[in-house]
């Protein structure tokens, strides 16, 4: 709109259709999201930040930020639309049969509270660029007269297994909070090419985003700035020296981090040519896709008692097992209880501190050794008589 519009006494013209508003005295010095709050408050927060983010909100033709200041006479430009009660919501398709037939097979069980499904592999979580068909598109299939079902955790795209889904606002907070607070149990299994030198053993390497992937891949961070990450694996049984199968536990929640952990200790997941490469693929009738799946999830409910699910293996997955020999009731594990949150981060403070020590250790060693060639000799003192008084000497 090219029109400035007229003032009003708080320096604020209403109208829906005009766009374009002069900064009135009562607003001098008020930040640039508390003018929004006062006077559009039906677009909220987000969208601020959304439209200040894209350079879409300008103040005198210049892009603005959430946290600048604005001063009286100053022309706040501000793009059409946002979170107003009356716009119409946007329509969802309706689900075709065969999506319904989709999210029905899914389910393994379900309640009040949640959903749980077993997710098969290659169908994301949630959509994104070039993805249209995911599970996040098919909970209305799940709604039934409530509230749409909500996402409360993810699994990759290749990944299959266990994925819980709140049914109401009030248990996406409850799961939320467990998944978050690391006291919910997420037990995978894998086939990982070759076998680890140790049978059980703890993987704890920081990760961190990859330049120059945006963000789409991981890496083990060596410049100390990472991400803490810790899995546990354990080696359940094993095909001669070619492969073995793993149970691996994620004891913090970064992304892909089984995946960059496995490869990055030589042992990549069966598959998963993202981080292992050509040598993440095994020749003969071995399925190409990857083999990693989220074979048990244990929470807390609500209600007070315990959600302990188990998914049953894909296709692929379950054809590899048997044709490397393994048996799938050797994989039964009593799960040990889960480490408080206080304790973990206490845990990770400390191997943080010792890696700190470790690498400034020789950081120590080689200044000393500096300073030992500056040094000046000592100066030399003749014997001692008593405490430390030196003793006289005749001349």
């Amino acid at each position: 709109m090219t029109d400035t519009p007229a003032k009003t006494s708080r320096g604020i013209v209403p109208a829906d259709t005009v766009r374009q508003f002069t900064v009135g005295r009562d607003d001098d010095g008020a930040r640039l999201d508390r003018w929004f709050k006062r006077h559009l408050p039906q677009v909220g927060f987000a969208t601020v930040s959304r439209w200040v983010r894209t350079g879409q909100v300008r103040v005198d033709g210049k892009r603005a930020d959430v946290a600048d200041r604005l001063s009286a006479g100053q022309v706040l430009r501000v793009p059409p639309g946002g979170d107003a009660p009356d716009r119409k919501a946007r329509e969802r398709k309706p689900l075709t049969e065969e999506q319904l037939a989709l999210a029905d097979s899914m389910v393994i069980t379900q309640d009040r509270a949640a959903i749980i499904l077993n997710k098969p592999p290659g169908l994301a979580t949630q959509g994104g660029s070039g993805t249209y068909q995911h599970v996040d598109g098919l909970l209305d299939a799940y709604a039934l007269d409530g509230p749409r079902p909500r996402l409360v955790h993810r699994l990759d795209k290749d990944t299959s297994g266990v994925l819980l889904i709140a049914r109401t606002p009030g248990s996406a907070a409850f799961f939320s909070k467990r998944f978050s607070g690391r006291t919910a149990r997420k037990i995978y299994w894998a086939l990982v090419i070759g076998v680890p030198d140790i049978d059980d053993g703890l993987i704890d390497l920081p990760l961190a985003k990859q330049p120059g992937t945006g963000g789409e891949k991981m890496m083990v961070d060596k410049s100390g700035e990472g991400q803490p990450a810790r899995s546990r694996y354990r080696v359940i049984d094993r095909a001669g020296n070619r492969a073995c199968w793993v149970e691996l536990q994620p004891l913090t929640g970064r992304t892909h981090q089984l995946r960059v952990h496995m490869a990055a200790i030589g042992h990549p997941i069966v598959g998963d040519g993202k981080y292992g490469g050509p040598d993440a693929f095994l020749s003969g009738s071995i399925s190409r896709k990857m083999h990693l799946h989220a074979r048990r999830l244990i929470i807390d409910h609500p209600d007070g008692d315990m959600i302990d699910v188990t998914a049953e293996l894909p296709e692929h997955f379950a054809a590899s097992m048997e044709q490397m020999g393994f048996d799938e009731a050797d994989g039964a594990l009593v799960v040990e209880a889960a480490p408080a949150p206080k304790q973990l981060k206490k845990t990770l403070a400390k191997a943080h501190a010792k890696q700190v020590r470790k690498e400034r250790r020789g950081e120590r060693r080689g200044r000393g050794e500096g300073a030992a060639a500056t040094r000046k000799p000592p100066t030399k003192r003749g014997p001692t008589k008593g405490k430390g008084s030196p003793k006289p000497v005749k001349r």
